[in-house]
């Protein structure tokens, strides 16, 4: 009994680490766990009843959080583009730009999948759009099958990190820290990341033709009478209209201005100049442009305004988190309208899901407070303080060992689960080790992205074998067989791509300018270090009175 009650921290850390592998649902195993802990803890007198008398408070604190609202409006914005064949739209456009380059179409599949990211933030809508989409193209024409489920899963998981990511809102709420500075944080890893996915792809390409072929002749959409695609066009529309953002820029924007802010008006102002450039064109019948220009002009902006609406407003200060995502919800319900693709049926989808996403998150929160209650009764938090805390190496030695750590429990949890049982663990231990706590944030972002593409267990992987084919079939263009997709070819797919992630682990764990950027523009004085002087003037009051001190404070 004395060592149980001496070691009832790790016992009940250990008991839930059983209930989950056992299956149970995590928010039930948390709960569960705490309240029974906490009756045994209460009848031998570790702490008193009254411990729980906070448990309606924090429950009701987590309901009434305004920082969770941006939670399911990320979510409905991201579903409604979904169902609105936003996605569909930028493969196929994206898809013929880069489809005459060897491995152009993986390209593309990146660069939507960074582009959905930033509009969307949820996994599972990306995967199964590009899963549905690219998937079938890019088997019909010869792509190793790894590459190609690989490819789109990984990309369907730069949600993750790219903002407005909703692990990011989760774990700037776990840390306390500012939603915005998590968002500026993650920024330059999340599209590094992508670009090393695009590199390796590239690399790939070159060192095995014949795992990516570029596009056939007859599979090229675009072109103009004269025979050309039209891409010298583009080029200089993208170009013209890049230089005119700059100086635009140069024009509007102070020199001391945040980075991010500088990149999000350039995107939002170059994208403006490309548009009324292509508008003019359409409307005057200039025959500037070709097909394949306005094209991309046309299906690019409106992705790109919101972004500008959702990180744009965030920023610059305009909106909190919770008000951008708002308005990325209303500005998705617009740009489906637009297009002609609301309908009562897709609400109703879009609003069902978003309503099964939140409830799965507040309960989750729920169930980790009262679990987070009872092991901080029992002295957990210390536990797990002076366990990690005494690690050999300092700061480095707890960041190798939590980086682990994480990459381990992500095969078996995903990032919700991860996020609400260790972060509230780690961020304290990580504040008094001098770690700040944005930088770790993001550092555990990045890992926690690796739980999507983990087999045997990485959702990304479930949702790309859901529209995979299962069976073999006919192709439809070229009236050739196609071999159904293995599930070994997804997890073995899947591979090379947890590796850059964990090589971007590395990068931002060694240069963490990556992600302290967020700091600049804010104010360099540590309020620590603030002192106050109070000198006395007995004797020199100017109103005469010498009786009464008065003081000088510096």
């Amino acid at each position: 009994m004395e060592f149980f009650i001496a070691n009832m921290a790790p016992i009940m850390f250990g008991t839930l680490i059983v209930f989950l592998l056992l299956g149970f649902p995590v928010a039930f195993a948390l709960a569960a766990n705490g309240i029974l802990y906490g009756l045994i803890g209460m009848e031998l007198g570790l702490f008193s009843a009254s411990l729980f008398q906070a448990l309606p408070q924090r429950v009701f604190g987590i309901v009434s959080n305004d920082t969770l609202l941006a939670v399911p409006f990320f979510t409905l914005m991201g579903l409604v583009l979904e169902r609105s064949g936003m996605a569909e739209d930028l493969l196929e456009t994206i898809g013929q730009v880069f489809g005459p380059l060897r491995g152009g179409l993986a390209i593309a599949v990146v660069l939507v999948g960074a582009m959905l990211a930033a509009t969307t933030g949820v996994v599972s809508a990306s995967v199964i759009s590009m899963g549905l989409i690219s998937l079938p193209i890019m088997l019909r024409y010869g792509y190793d099958r790894r590459l190609a489920t690989g490819v789109i899963a990984a990309s369907g998981t730069l949600s993750q990190i790219v903002p407005p990511s909703l692990v990011l809102i989760i774990l700037a709420d776990q840390l306390g820290r500012s939603i915005g500075d998590m968002y500026r944080g993650a920024m330059v890893p999340g599209f590094l990341l992508a670009g090393s996915y695009i590199l390796y792809i590239v690399l790939l390409s070159i060192i095995k033709p014949s795992s990516a072929p570029a596009l056939p002749e007859e599979a090229r959409a675009f072109r103009e009478p004269n025979g050309s695609r039209g891409g010298r066009s583009l080029l200089v529309l993208m170009l013209i209209s890049a230089a005119s953002a700059y100086f635009l820029t140069l024009w509007l924007e102070k020199d001391t201005a945040p980075v991010d802010e500088k990149v999000v008006v350039s995107l939002l102002l170059w994208g403006l100049t490309a548009f009324v450039i292509a508008i003019v064109n359409k409307v005057f019948n200039l025959k500037m442009l070709s097909a394949l220009a306005e094209r991309v002009t046309f299906v690019m902006i409106p992705p790109l305004f919101l972004i500008f609406l959702v990180l744009g407003t965030i920023f610059i200060g305009v909106a909190t988190p919770t008000e951008g995502g708002a308005m990325g919800a209303v500005g998705a319900i617009i740009m489906a309208l637009i297009r002609r693709r609301l309908t009562l049926d897709l609400m109703r989808q879009a609003m069902d899901t978003t309503t099964k996403l939140s409830c799965f998150v507040v309960f989750i929160l729920v169930g980790s407070t009262v679990f987070g209650l009872t092991f901080r009764g029992v002295n957990g938090d210390l536990w797990v303080e002076h366990l990690l805390i005494d690690l050999p190496g300092g700061q480095w030695g707890f960041l190798i060992v939590v980086s682990l750590l994480t990459f381990v429990l992500a095969f078996f949890l995903d990032f919700f689960e991860l996020a609400f049982i260790i972060v509230p663990l780690l961020g304290p231990v990580a504040d008094k080790l001098g770690i700040d706590l944005i930088w770790f944030g993001v550092l555990l972002a990045v890992n926690m992205q690796t739980s999507f593409m983990h087999p045997p267990f990485g959702f990304a992987l479930f949702f790309l074998r859901s529209v995979a084919p299962k069976e073999a079939y006919i192709d439809k263009v070229t009236g050739h067989r196609i071999e159904p997709v293995t599930t070994g070819q997804i997890y073995w797919g899947s591979v090379p791509f947890i590796v850059i992630q964990l090589a971007m682990v590395a990068a931002v764990m060694v240069f963490p300018g990556m992600v302290m950027h967020y700091k600049a523009g804010q104010s360099t004085v540590d309020p620590d270090t603030v002192k106050i002087e109070i000198e006395s003037t007995y004797g020199s009051n100017p109103y005469g009175d010498d009786s009464d001190p008065s003081a000088v404070f510096k």
